[in-house]
Parts: structure tokens; C-alpha cells; sequence
């Protein structure tokens, strides 16, 4: 019998979602953040980056410019107002203190109990090659969660303002090819699609498939994963680390 996922835990107030590049959020996150805000919970998204590597056909400069306008209108449409951008470069982000020094920075000063961020692992699973962003920034994401409670990393963050943060009680992997827990999206599912949808540029230059047909498979495809370890029901699974 396929072990089943566990139910998410649901007694937090502020998450903070952090991942290298826009879209990242949307390939199913973005269900489960409709899903927490409708049920009174506070959102915000942290990227690493602008994305501005990740359309063929747009130069850099232009393409980071279209791709924060999009990531701004997806989190939107899932009740998302706070969208912070750092200017580590799309593509050759580097795992180390500084990217865990401006992680801890955003946790200390956004105070989430829950840390959301993008598979860490080398693969998706199987054969299937992750970036080196993702793992840079999933990985930095982990140890970050741990620094900001910490006044002896990066001390001089108290000197800016930011004190110490020891509240973050887990932190969620989405697209882990291990997940542990899982939200049921079925009231978030069609706001996921839409958020996805704001991706168009990007979608365009990733694929010919109509971008609401794509985002529509997509999300299926991800929830419909999830569903027969999860009572059937459309989910969102995630690897969960508590602290």
C-alpha cells in the first residue's frame, strides 16, 4: 500500500515563501498560498532572483522587467501583496553565506513560522536533473530558517534592525521527490491555474501548447500526483522539516 501523505499543518499565521525565480511559486505553490489566505493566513513571496536568464528570445535586461511585472500579477491573483526581489544572478546563483545571509535578513525581517521554498534535491526524482539555482536556494533556505534564530550568524543584522527570529517551525519542500505532507487545493485549484497563467511571456517562449491549456495540465497533473496519497483529493505535497 502507497503510504499517504500527512495534512499540512495548519496552526501558523505568517509564511514566507522563498524560491530563485518567478514561476517558481505558481507550478503548484501558488494553490496552497490561495488556499492559506483564504483561510486568514499572511503570504509573502521572496525570489532570488528576476528570471531574467529564463526567456531565449528576450534579452536579459528586458526579460527581468516582464518577468517581475508577471510575478507581481500571479501573486495577486492568489491574495499575495508583498513580492520581494534579490539581485542574485539568474542562472549561476552560488550556495553559500551570502545567499544564506540575505535569506536570513528576509526571515528575521518577515518573521514566518512557516518557510516555504523549491526542491533542494539534485533531481525530481528518478533521472530528472534539477538546477543549480533551485538546489542553491532550497538548500540556503534550510540553513537559513536555522541562522535567523541565531544572534551569532551574521550578528551584524541586529546592528540593521533585525533581530533574532527563532519562531520558524517548519520549513515546506515544494517538488521534493520525498514528500511528506500535502494541502488540499480543491477551493485553490483554479486560482493556481490563473497564476500560473500570468506567466505568459514565459510560457510562450517554453512551450507552443496554448498557455490555458498548459497551465490547466500542468496543475492537474501536479495535484492529480498527490491525489491518490491524499484521500483522493486534488493536493499540493510537500517535504516537510520541522525545527
Amino acid at each position: 500500500m502507497t503510504e499517504q501523505l500527512a495534512t499540512m499543518p495548519t496552526d501558523f499565521t505568517r509564511a514566507l515563501a522563498i524560491v530563485a525565480h518567478p514561476d517558481d511559486v505558481e507550478y503548484g505553490t501558488a494553490a496552497a498560498v490561495a488556499t492559506w489566505v483564504d483561510q486568514g493566513r499572511e503570504v509573502s513571496y521572496l525570489l532570488a532572483t528576476r528570471g531574467e536568464a529564463g526567456i531565449d528570445g528576450i534579452p536579459p535586461q528586458e526579460s527581468a522587467q516582464v518577468r517581475e511585472s508577471e510575478q507581481r500579477a500571479s501573486a495577486r491573483v492568489v491574495g499575495v501583496s508583498t513580492v520581494e526581489f534579490l539581485n542574485h544572478r539568474d542562472g549561476v546563483i552560488e550556495y553559500g553565506p551570502a545567499l544564506r545571509r540575505d535569506l536570513t535578513a528576509a526571515i528575521r525581517a518577515h518573521r514566518p513560522e512557516l518557510v516555504i521554498t523549491i526542491n533542494h534535491h539534485d533531481t525530481w526524482g528518478g533521472t530528472t536533473w534539477n538546477t543549480p539555482d533551485h538546489r542553491a536556494v532550497g538548500r540556503a533556505a534550510l540553513d537559513a530558517a536555522a541562522d535567523a534564530g541565531n544572534r551569532w550568524i551574521f550578528s551584524e543584522l541586529g546592528n540593521e534592525g533585525l533581530a533574532p527570529w527563532d519562531g520558524v517551525r517548519w520549513v515546506a519542500v515544494a517538488g521534493s521527490p520525498w514528500p511528506t505532507h500535502a494541502v488540499d487545493v480543491t477551493d485553490g485549484f483554479e486560482r493556481g491555474v490563473r497564476s500560473l497563467l500570468e506567466h505568459r511571456s514565459y510560457i510562450e517562449g517554453l512551450t507552443d501548447t496554448d498557455p490555458r491549456t498548459y497551465c490547466r495540465e500542468v496543475l492537474d497533473w501536479i495535484t492529480g500526483s498527490a491525489a491518490p496519497r491524499f484521500g483522493g483529493r486534488p493536493a499540493v505535497a510537500f517535504e516537510l522539516f520541522a525545527r
